[in-house]
């Protein structure tokens, strides 16, 4: 938030803040050292009190990081370095205006775009979740509350009963964000109405999609915000406890995590008489190994209790008998995060958002061949095709969308004539998809879906527990057969033997894991079968993606005779002289692509 000082003239003026992302995407780009650069360009200019640098989590546009934006304004700035850093400074100290040259533009030739919200990327979105994000440092608790940040809570406990907030919850239609869609005021409901001693409250940090960052970026940028829905939700189902089960592999958010913890039980909003209230709350952090199982609430309350992360049969369901046999309400990261702005703001404003089923918005963790990948929230409502072409921007480099992966390896492909459908929960369903915990990858004509599909299911089969058979083995084979497909030795009835696995894993595995794993391959076997019959009859890949069918060669026109390609090849099957043209044998070729990949002038072709 912007701060105020007092003038020699005893006139009240805003402090300029800087705010350069912190999150893990940006830190990796060299974040860090930018707002080193402006910390010592400001202190050299004695400008401490007109200026400061607030380091934040996730401005969402990680396609174009370290990202910075000028407040009180929002002037914005993509891929900043230490360089423009000093320009940006000194553009503002002087008073001239932007630093125009590190303006954003959607093409080099395009027209500079001085505001942050005015950019197409930011244009569809609607910022619930995300309201902190790359606003406020998510390390100082003095900022979150300047933000209204456990106002919520003040207010819930001051003015609400249990049944009052989850009537509120029931009235906003908010439905779990973590993949399955379950009313979170019914869900409230059914642990409060579970008579025990003692009940736990569970936030489900355990993200484990390829390509998704949502839950990681919500715990870095605003920990405070999940925090307070998460001990809003306890005081609503009677908690006495709670656990926060985050991944091992997020070291940035489980140090903000466990800041903000210790930060708000100094303050008096958790532990013992939460501000002056009968409530009573504590929460304990459990970093998970990273197994993708435990994000099913049965495997992960197994983990919390120091078991092998397997789930069990159910019923009973968590909310009679979860942790340590009591009863347990287990709620994802991004769902916990709705709930404060729903307390301040009632629910009826929350549900006006998106549509009649499908209430408020969803963050997506948009990546891919897409031109601006990153962290998004936009309103239920919005169909496939707007969100990738008018916030995404469309494929780059003059290829077009081929198909969307929606719902993570979980979650099925959506080709592109179906990018009309709604990014609602029973509208995805119907066409073989999930909303999912928010992953979305987009795919152009280069992409091989039977390759994909063997991809998803590479994961889901080694992240399976093999508890059950249908999912341990049925998963293997199915995989073994993909697999061989992809490698040219697909034979007839494959499809057909493939389609028939997977409908028994999807209907009789134990837990979600299971029987969601088959998605990928039913979609893709749904919307693109000919591409399976190619490889299967044809021994043909059109995306020629898939090595064994594809042949590697040199295109004349492009080869400079560097012979980078001829020293990097493993079995010497490219033969020419420097500044000749190299030629590559396919009886030696192993077709592993490495010449490929180091051809400085993309001069090798698969065909």
């Amino acid at each position: 938030m912007t701060t105020a000082h007092s003038t020699s003239t005893g006139v009240t003026a805003e402090v300029i803040e800087i705010r350069v992302c912190a999150g893990t995407g940006c830190v990796a780009n060299g974040s860090l050292e930018v707002a080193h650069r402006f910390d010592d360009a400001i202190e050299q200019a004695a400008a401490a009190d007109r200026v400061r640098v607030v380091r934040t989590g996730c401005h969402g546009l990680c396609a174009k990081g370290p990202v910075v934006v000028v407040a009180p304004e929002g002037v914005f700035y993509p891929s900043v370095d230490v360089h423009a850093a000093s320009d940006i400074l000194e553009a503002l100290l002087s008073g001239t205006g932007p630093a125009r040259e590190h303006l954003y533009r959607e093409s080099e030739d395009a027209e500079a775009i001085e505001l942050y919200a005015d950019i197409p990327f930011n244009t569809r979105q609607e910022r619930i979740v995300l309201r902190n994000c790359g606003v406020i440092d998510p390390e100082d608790l003095g900022a979150a509350r300047a933000a209204g940040t456990y106002e919520a809570l003040r207010q819930t406990l001051e003015n609400l009963t249990p049944s009052d907030v989850i009537e509120e919850m029931k009235k906003s239609g908010l439905r779990g964000r973590g993949g399955a869609g379950f009313t979170t005021g019914l869900k409230w409901q059914l642990a409060h109405d579970s008579e025990a001693d003692i009940k736990y409250m569970i936030c489900n940090a355990d993200e484990g999609d390829p390509g998704a960052f949502m839950d990681r970026s919500l715990l870095e940028g605003d920990p405070h915000g999940v925090l307070e829905g998460m001990i809003i939700a306890a005081y609503a189902i009677g908690a006495s406890e709670g656990y926060v089960y985050v991944r091992a592999e997020y070291p940035l958010a489980v140090t903000r995590l466990k800041k903000a913890l210790a930060d708000a039980t100094a303050a008096g909003f958790l532990g013992t008489r939460i501000l002056g209230s009968d409530f009573s709350f504590t929460i304990h952090v459990r970093e998970g190994a990273g197994a993708f199982v435990c994000g099913e609430e049965t495997a992960l309350i197994a983990s919390i209790e120091g078991h092998r992360g397997m789930p069990r049969p159910r019923p009973p369901f968590p909310t009679t008998s979860g942790l340590w046999n009591a009863p347990t309400c287990i709620n994802n990261v991004e769902t916990l995060a709705n709930v404060a702005w729903i307390i301040t703001h009632g629910a009826e404003a929350y549900a006006s958002i998106g549509s009649a089923t499908s209430c408020g918005t969803k963050v997506f963790a948009l990546t891919g061949k897409v031109r601006h990948s990153g962290l998004v929230e936009v309103p239920f409502g919005l169909t496939v095709g707007e969100l990738v072409h008018e916030v995404g921007g469309g494929c780059a480099d003059g290829h077009e969308p081929k198909a969307v992966q929606i719902g993570g390896p979980s979650g099925g492909c959506l080709p592109a004539s179906l990018f009309d459908t709604r990014i609602e929960y029973d509208a995805l369903m119907s066409v073989g998809a999930i909303v999912g915990s928010g992953g979305m990858v987009v795919v152009d004509e280069r992409t091989c879906m039977v390759e994909l599909a063997r991809y998803f299911l590479t994961f889901t089969q080694d992240e399976s527990c093999g508890k059950c058979v249908p999912c341990r083995v049925g998963t293997k084979r199915m995989l073994e057969i993909v697999s061989r497909i992809t490698e040219g030795h697909g034979e007839p009835g494959d499809i057909e033997l493939l389609e028939e696995l997977a409908d028994v894993v999807k209907t009789t595995s134990l837990c979600g894991l299971g029987q969601t794993a088959p998605n990928p391959v039913l979609t893709t076997l749904r919307y693109f079968r000919d591409e399976y019959v190619e490889h299967v009859e044809e021994h043909r890949c059109r995306a020629c993606a898939c090595s064994a069918l594809s042949t590697f060669v040199v295109v004349d026109s492009l080869c400079k005779g560097c012979g980078v390609c001829k020293k990097r090849c493993p079995v010497d099957a490219i033969t020419g002289e420097l500044k000749g043209i190299y030629v590559i044998d396919s009886e030696k070729c192993m077709k592993c692509g490495i010449c490929e990949t180091h051809c400085p002038f993309d001069a090798i072709e698969r065909v």
